[in-house]
């Protein structure tokens, strides 16, 4: 009820903490002297109702004002998603851009990674930023989660087409010289199997950012297709991606590639 009063613009906000601390907007005013003392027109019934229920609540004036500024501040100190895009800008649209926003998160990476993508493409070029930090911090952990795929119409072996990714893998697709511990769903190379596949694309650093994203690891993604991402720097979101990846390893839902 009270959000109308926080969704305000900013420079809205300060008028209406102005307005109650000197008086100019009184219990019981209108809507006509709210818009009045925020200079706003745009202001409507939802900011005045969130205003009565603070005077129903015994909240006005000063106290009002100091409330307000209060959940200001607190909402100023949580973490805040950024939109991250892929494709055509669009002006007037703040967003980050999604190759900005990979290579920042990998270039700042301590001590644990973890990457999901449903597919990459030129792999030397994909995971070079991986493979340097990785070179370059010793002490870092990295993890890939990766969809192997059955090819139509092929019948080799589950253990066959894991062996054959495992081995152009690291010969072509690796560029570094340390190797991450990789991972796949082993549902997708069944033979009439469920059709399971690891879909999600995120990236996960050091406990604390969490990337989800609709990218892949592709040019394409990277740069050409409109693709859409959130990132946030919030420990509880980040462990609890977490958790679900360490959870499907841990229970076996992952297979674990050779290395």
């Amino acid at each position: 009820m009270l959000t109308p009063l926080l969704d305000l613009s900013p420079h809205l906000r300060r008028r209406l903490i102005a307005a109650l601390e000197t008086g100019v907007l009184a219990p019981g005013c209108s809507l006509l002297t709210l818009r009045a003392a925020l200079g706003a027109a745009s202001v409507a019934e939802p900011e005045l109702a969130a205003l009565q229920e603070l005077e129903r609540m015994g909240i006005t004036g000063r106290a009002a004002a100091a409330w307000i500024e209060s959940v200001e501040a607190l909402a100023a100190r949580l973490p805040r998603p950024d939109l991250v895009w892929s494709g055509p800008e669009v002006p007037g649209v703040h967003a980050r851009d999604t190759r900005e926003v990979f290579a920042e998160l990998i270039g700042s990476a301590e001590r644990d990674i973890w990457i999901s993508t449903f597919a990459f493409f030129d792999g030397p070029t994909a995971f070079e930023a991986l493979a340097r930090r990785m070179d370059a911090r010793p002490e870092l952990s990295a993890t890939l989660l990766l969809n192997l795929q059955r090819r139509r119409g092929d019948t080799s072996s589950a253990d066959t087409l894991i062996q054959a990714f495992a081995r152009r893998f690291w010969a072509a697709e690796w560029p570094g010289r340390r190797r991450p511990r990789v991972y796949y769903d082993p549902r997708a190379l069944e033979i009439d199997g469920p059709e399971g596949v690891l879909h999600a694309k995120a990236l996960v650093v050091d406990e604390e950012a969490l990337f989800v994203t609709s990218a892949n690891l592709t040019e394409a993604a990277f740069d050409r297709n409109i693709e859409l991402g959130v990132v946030v720097r919030d420990r509880a979101m980040a462990l609890a991606a977490l958790r679900q990846f360490r959870g499907l390893v841990e229970r076996g839902v992952l297979g674990e590639l050779s290395r």
